[in-house]
């Protein structure tokens, strides 16, 4: 029997990299997972597999920025799989890269919105049910803007994810008493296709000149690792071995953030 049988998982940014990955792992230790992305055919590859593996998935499309069609989807979860006792709140954006003086209103509001606006909305709607069921929140952070800051340009990113941390951290105490957990995972560097859609402006001009040792990521000898690093901990956080484990924030980063914070 896996650690989460017999729960129900909601996992956003489902569709690839670390949302995917998670997932998986979650239906293969058992709980039956719904999976969310903007464009619900971009899931059915994830939802086959794991239901090719003997799981129970669903797909559920929904834009996190919009507080209309992610109540739907909480909703829509909560009712096809009859509870919900686990949300890893885990779409984001990289969103533009640029100088302050170039990054425009609307760059850094829509960068805002889907990654912490979007993991607001995500619990909010989900929050009644996961009383309920004494349930656990993962919220995906980042190292940027938590214990990393030599990304320049990535302003409107690393606010975000700073945001997310202080979320984690005041839904911990106050869900505390309905006995639900709310931690915080923040990769590193990660091999997800996230890196390819980030689009950068400039950032040369800003970037200080700082050389570091070969290999960005000493742990893996400068190679950025599988999402599967992340999304075991995911299940870790998700299980009963973190049973007395809330408002903590886990760098999964291979000490990147060391050298490079």
């Amino acid at each position: 029997m896996g650690r989460l049988e017999g729960k129900a998982a909601w996992v956003t940014g489902g569709s690839s990299g670390i949302g995917e990955a998670a997932a998986k792992a979650l239906a293969r230790e058992g709980a039956a997972v719904a999976v969310s992305a903007r464009d619900k055919a971009e899931l059915k590859d994830v939802v086959a597999d794991i239901e090719r593996d003997g799981g129970r998935a669903m797909a559920v499309a929904a834009d996190v920025s919009d507080p209309a069609q992610v109540e739907k989807a909480a909703q829509r979860v909560m009712k096809d799989l009859g509870r919900l006792d686990i949300v890893f709140a885990n779409a984001g954006t990289n969103g533009v890269w640029a100088p302050l003086e170039e990054l425009a209103p609307e760059e850094w509001s829509k960068t805002l919105a889907v990654n912490l606006t979007g993991s607001f909305l995500t619990l909010k709607y989900a929050a009644a049910e996961l009383r309920r069921r004494r349930g656990s929140v993962i919220v995906c952070s980042s190292v940027n803007g938590v214990r990393m800051f030599s990304n320049s340009g990535a302003t409107a990113y690393a606010c975000s994810k700073a945001g997310q941390i202080a979320l984690t951290k005041m839904l911990a105490l106050e869900m505390a008493d309905d006995g639900v957990r709310v931690n915080a995972v923040c990769p590193g560097a990660i091999a997800t296709p996230i890196h390819k859609k980030t689009e950068q402006r400039d950032v040369e001009e800003v970037r200080e000149p700082v050389e570091f040792p070969e290999g960005q990521v000493p742990l893996t000898d400068g190679k950025p690792p599988s999402p599967e690093v992340v999304a075991d901990v995911v299940v870790f956080l998700a299980s009963d071995a973190a049973r007395h484990v809330t408002g903590s924030v886990i760098f999964v980063d291979g000490a990147q953030s060391l050298l490079q914070g």
